[in-house]
């Protein structure tokens, strides 16, 4: 059975003062163990995978160099933060990794102290470790700043945003480029060690230093002695960008190779200045299957470590509301030569592969881009394309801007399909798709709908296609209840409610996936159930009818309740000068943390049985 105690330095190490303990010569041995722990442990629970993999040596170091948690990192995203966990005190917890009540899937400030700053979404990090090395200075203090940022993350605007102010402030800080993938990455090699050795030691920082004060009284001469060393390391290095940043430039250098590691850090520790260190890394190092495919080993279930590939999920009749958009997506496009489709770098998650390669020259990926993925979009949309932004709901929040002031104010025909919308799992809050019917719903010119099922979503992409202006389709993660799916695609009658059920005295009104369970619980209430389709326009008319002819309305949504759906109906109301009972069922006005999808909507009595509760207690 393997345990802890077959990992007799790990075993031993419970917060990171322990690694630092340790002799250098013993942190390969311990970069070892902690790479099998880590496939042991995500084998069992499931998780991210390949990108811990890829940074146990950088992890190792920088815990054993700085001193955590006064020195603080800030890792972008966190998906490769794994083995930082395990090395903070939270190594006996991890099978319980996106569990409810179990161990957070990114960092998170209340979880752990040596979890600087709470992540899920990219390019955060350095503008984050930034604003903590001002406010630390400003206190006198002498900590040192991280930032460990990826080479997806590092093509979201924000991090260029966040190194140019960085620069321009002469502030403290260290930001570290893992790249496991980037094209800019030459062969890392002796000679490039060497560079990197000189570049970062005392002699190199000191005499550079001192040459800049000797040569600034005489600025012609300074100026060329400036530009013949960034020509000189822009000949060898691929560090000019972030050079004219204002950052010194450290690299590229071998992320596994941890002597080289351990002194480059050691060097760049006793430097101020903005400091940027390039590393090179392999995704999946260590595991043959992961450094074989380490996009399939990004995100993993519960495997065998034992086997070199993943259990294979048991084929499903019935399509995932995903594939119904990636499907929908191809179809439309062979119509239509009109539609564009885009993505921020969730090709796969949003099920776009199809379409990529089928129709490759009408196909965007922006990289972790959202707010250019939007106005790329209105620009598209200018120039008489119907582009269709495919993007996560909880991501969309990140270009609300270029909603509001590129799309709709211009009322584009901008379709925007949000996957991930409502409780998304074992992601938690930072991935929820929690609010994006009050985002939408307040902006004029856009139009907001919820499919109930697989069919009806097909047909609504297609009615916000066809439509003229910005519209949007959002839809849950995974399956919807088996609705077989209609090849023939037909626009929907724009703010047209669908009765599901007729009953008495109570009606209640339900938006997308709240549907179904709507559905188990008015039969049991003899209740009229209304597939109510769409946020905005909302369906006046049968309102004002199911208002005169019933005696309580119920909203029900999988959203917060502030300005949604439910929100809509009661503005309405109040508008017609209606009084009668109303009650809203939706999220509840806080983070929902992670767990399942089933437990979750239970938590917050979303599935039949909390939504038959609420009801019965309100007309009590």
């Amino acid at each position: 059975m393997n345990t802890i105690h077959n990992y007799p330095l790990l075993k031993d190490i419970n917060i990171p003062a322990d690694v630092r303990k340790l002799s250098k010569s013993q942190l390969k041995p311990l970069a070892k163990e902690l790479r099998d722990f880590l496939t042991h442990t995500v084998s069992i629970s499931g998780g991210h995978f390949s990108a811990g993999l890829g940074t146990v040596e950088l992890t190792i170091a920088l815990h054993y160099v700085f001193d955590t948690p006064s020195d603080q990192l800030v890792w972008d995203v966190g998906h490769q933060a794994y083995p930082h966990k395990i090395l903070t005190g939270r190594k006996d917890r991890m099978t319980t990794i996106r569990t409810k009540d179990g161990v957070s899937a990114f960092p998170n400030r209340a979880e752990s102290e040596y979890d600087a700053f709470g992540v899920g979404h990219s390019s955060t990090s350095i503008s984050a470790a930034l604003g903590m090395a001002i406010a630390s200075e400003l206190k006198g203090e002498d900590k040192k700043m991280i930032a460990i940022i990826g080479d997806g993350s590092i093509t979201g605007g924000m991090a260029f945003e966040a190194m140019n102010h960085a620069g321009a402030l002469d502030a403290n800080l260290l930001v570290i480029l893992n790249d496991n993938d980037m094209s800019i990455s030459p062969p890392v090699g002796a000679m490039n060690n060497y560079l990197t050795k000189i570049l970062s030691s005392k002699f190199y920082s000191s005499m550079r230093e001192n040459s800049k004060k000797a040569l600034s009284s005489m600025p012609s001469v300074w100026e060329l002695a400036r530009r013949t060393e960034e020509h000189m390391k822009g000949m060898v290095v691929p560090g000019t960008l972030f050079e004219e940043l204002g950052f010194n430039y450290i690299g590229p250098i071998d992320g596994h190779d941890m002597d080289m590691l351990v002194s480059t850090l050691e060097n760049l520790k006793h430097i101020t200045g903005p400091r940027f260190l390039h590393i090179v890394t392999q995704k999946g190092k260590g595991y043959a299957p992961a450094e074989k495919d380490p996009l399939a080993y990004h995100g993993v279930p519960a495997f065998d470590p034992s086997k070199d590939c993943l259990p294979k999920s048991t084929p499903s009749p019935h399509p995932t509301y995903t594939e119904v958009f990636g499907d929908w997506l191809c179809d439309m496009a062979a119509q239509d030569e009109r539609l564009l489709g885009i993505t921020p770098a969730m090709r796969e998650g949003s099920g776009l592969v199809k379409f990529s390669q089928c129709y490759p020259k009408r196909y965007f990926d922006v990289a972790i881009a959202e707010q250019h993925a939007v106005t790329l979009a209105a620009g598209q949309a200018c120039q008489g394309a119907k582009p269709v932004v495919a993007i996560y709901s909880t991501f969309l929040q990140r270009a609300y801007d270029q909603m509001i002031h590129d799309v709709a104010i211009q009322n584009l025909d901008v379709l925007f399909a949000l996957d991930r919308a409502g409780l998304v799992g074992p992601d938690g809050p930072t991935h929820a798709g929690s609010f994006d019917y009050s985002y939408m719903r307040c902006i004029p010119n856009m139009l907001v709908m919820a499919p109930a099922d697989e069919n009806e979503c097909r047909q609504m992409l297609y009615t916000g296609f066809m439509h003229e202006g910005p519209a949007s389709v959002r839809y849950p993660r995974g399956k919807g209840p088996g609705v077989a799916v209609n090849k023939t695609m037909t626009a929907l009658p724009l703010g047209k409610a669908d009765v599901r059920h007729q009953g008495s005295r109570i009606a209640i009104l339900a938006w997308g996936s709240m549907v179904t369970p709507a559905l188990e619980v008015g039969k049991q209430l003899d209740a009229t159930v209304v597939n109510m389709r769409f946020v905005k326009p909302i369906d006046a008319e049968l309102i004002l009818e199911l208002a005169k002819s019933h005696d309580v309305l119920i909203t029900v949504e999988e959203n917060v309740l502030a300005g949604g759906a439910g929100s809509a109906v009661n503005d309405f109301l109040q508008a017609q000068q209606i009084l009668m009972p109303v009650l809203n069922i939706g999220l509840p006005d806080s983070f929902v943390e992670q767990g399942t999808r089933e437990e979750l909507l239970s938590l917050c009595g979303l599935d039949i049985q909390g939504i038959f509760a609420k009801i019965e207690k309100f007309c009590a």
